[in-house]
C-alpha cells in the first residue's frame, strides 16, 4: 500500500485529493489546521499543524507522495498591505512546504517518491492587489524547480490552476466586492483529479508542471 502525506486536507482541493487517494487504495496522513475533515477510513490518519510549525508531523520511514495543498491569501495593494500579510503568505505558502519536504526527504528518497505542490495562476503572473500571494507562489515555483534538479530520484510537480470553487475563493470574491458564481471556477474535484493524474503518470514520465484553467 502506498503512503501519502497531504496538507490542507480538511477542505477544498486537499480534501478531494485525500478522498481520491483513499478510493485509489492509498494510506493517507492528512494535515489540518483547526478542525479535521469529515472523512473517515482505516487508511486515514489526521494530524494537526498550524504552519509553519511541523513539530507534530508523523514520523514515517517511507513516503510515496507528499502533496502540499495548504495555502492562504490576503488581498491588498503593495502600498498599503501590512507586512504581516506578506509574512503569513511566505510562512504558509513557502516556508512550511520547504520545511515539511525537508523533514520527509529521507522517506521520499526511500521510495523514489513524488512531491506535488498546488501552486496557482498567481505563481505565473502577478495581478494588482495580489502581490503577497503572488510573491509566495513565484518563490514556491522556484523552490520546486530547484528541488527537482537537486533530488533527481524524485518527481516534483507544480500544479497551476486558475480560480477554484472553494471557501477561500468565496472569501476572495467578497473582498473584491464581486458576485460569486461557482460555475465560473474550476471544481476542487477537477484539480484533485489533476493531482492524481500526475501521481499516476507511468514511471518513465516526469510531469514538471500542469496548468489548468476553467473552460468558461
Amino acid at each position: 500500500m502506498k503512503t501519502a502525506v497531504v496538507t490542507g486536507a480538511n477542505g477544498g482541493v486537499g480534501h478531494e485529493v485525500t478522498r481520491l487517494l483513499l478510493a485509489d487504495g492509498w494510506r493517507v496522513h492528512a494535515q489540518y489546521r483547526s478542525t479535521p475533515g469529515p472523512l473517515e477510513s482505516p487508511q486515514l490518519s489526521w494530524w494537526q499543524a498550524t504552519f509553519p510549525a511541523i513539530a507534530d508531523a508523523p514520523e514515517l520511514s517511507a513516503v510515496d507522495a507528499l502533496i502540499h495543498c495548504a495555502g492562504v491569501v490576503s488581498l491588498g495593494s503593495v502600498a498599503t498591505a501590512p507586512l504581516s500579510d506578506w509574512e503569513e503568505a511566505m510562512q504558509v505558502n513557502l516556508y512550511a512546504p520547504v520545511a515539511l519536504t525537508s523533514h520527509y526527504l529521507p522517506a521520499l528518497r526511500a521510495t523514489g517518491g513524488h512531491v506535488v505542490y498546488l501552486n496557482s495562476g498567481a505563481g505565473l503572473r502577478a495581478n494588482p492587489h495580489w502581490g503577497s500571494y503572488a510573491a509566495s507562489k513565484f518563490a514556491a515555483r522556484a523552490w520546486c524547480d530547484a528541488l527537482r534538479l537537486e533530488e533527481t530520484k524524485l518527481r516534483v510537480t507544480s500544479i497551476f490552476p486558475g480560480r477554484i470553487d472553494t471557501q477561500m475563493q468565496r472569501t476572495v470574491v467578497a473582498a473584491e466586492g464581486g458576485t460569486y458564481n461557482a460555475e465560473a471556477y474550476l471544481s476542487a474535484h477537477t484539480v484533485a483529479t489533476a493531482v492524481l493524474n500526475a501521481l499516476n503518470t507511468p514511471e518513465d514520465g516526469h510531469p514538471h508542471e500542469v496548468i489548468l484553467r476553467p473552460r468558461s
